[in-house]
């Protein structure tokens, strides 16, 4: 299928073909964006980053055209704290989405129930640096406080070298949070390096959930991406039942040639051959956290 794009600074794949793999019924892309359309949702003036115009009908057909039943839409950063573009594709999915927002500290609790009721399931917070200065601890536990009585969890997107940072934030925590892709570590350090490994000891905690997503994110080896596999399958061996995985379209803020999403598909298959893994993986996990 080919998709009618709007020009922008960062550019999407166009043209995705079928996956060889077939999803397994109720699947669930737990990762992905939708952006603007500037024209409707501007993005906001302290942006690092301005994407490619990608809007909730081209999401939503690209979901039907790999095979998903549902998304869950994350907010991104080129958005700042502007959810309307989120809870817009959230309120025209017929129940087939849910979302990941970001918010202020200032957040009040009518805004939260708002964006309760269209589906939102979780706050992001940022600790890239290239990205903007990581929340202040006050602020990031000030927020998961007012977020805990709506059964929300926190989302940390965070680089390999920001985990240590981040660890203090997460580690207290009483409700769930995520890890978004793989903690964007690099593939060519190996599995020993120190931050891998503490992921995987931070998965003991039975409230860590990790996003086996953005696998081109910490491959070094180039397409298809088969350097990231072996951490994937630690981190699923480690953790099954908090693993989940999106396509992570329509794959913002990369410096490289964009990945064919129907690719990342079949490379799942890669990383978890188990069909009962990926079952898990795809449709109980993200039913389980994100309330389907």
């Amino acid at each position: 299928m080919e998709f009618q794009k709007t020009p922008g600074w960062l550019d999407w794949y166009a043209g995705p073909s079928k996956p060889k793999f077939k999803l397994p019924a109720g699947a669930v892309d737990s990762h992905c964006h939708v952006f603007g359309p500037g024209a409707e949702f501007p993005y906001a003036p302290e942006r690092k980053y301005t994407p490619c115009d990608a809007s909730k009908q081209q999401l939503y057909a690209l979901r039907d055209h790999l095979g998903f039943a549902r998304n869950v839409v994350v907010g991104a950063s080129c958005h700042g704290a502007d959810n309307r573009a989120t809870v817009d594709a959230l309120l025209k999915s017929n129940g087939k989405a849910r979302g990941v927002a970001t918010v202020k500290r200032s957040v009040t609790d009518e805004e939260l129930r708002a964006m309760n009721e269209a589906g939102v399931r979780g706050v992001r917070f940022n600790f890239v640096k290239h990205l903007g200065a990581p929340p202040s601890l006050a602020d990031f536990q000030r927020v998961t406080d007012v977020i805990a009585p709506f059964g929300w969890h926190a989302v940390a997107h965070l680089s390999a070298d920001d985990l240590e940072t981040a660890l203090p934030y997460l580690k207290p925590l009483e409700i769930p949070f995520v890890i978004d892709h793989l903690a964007r570590i690099n593939a060519a350090a190996g599995l020993d390096q120190a931050p891998f490994q503490k992921l995987l000891e931070l998965t003991t905690n039975p409230l860590a959930w990790v996003k086996i997503s953005g696998i081109d994110r910490a491959s070094t080896a180039g397409t298809p991406f088969h350097d990231v596999v072996p951490f994937a399958q630690k981190l699923v061996a480690a953790a099954p039942d908090r693993i989940l995985w999106g396509t992570d379209w329509p794959h913002p803020n990369i410096k490289y040639p964009v990945p064919g999403d129907q690719g990342l598909v079949d490379l799942l298959s890669v990383a978890v051959p188990d069909a009962k893994a990926r079952a898990r993986i795809l449709v109980d996990n993200p039913a389980q956290l994100y309330g389907f």
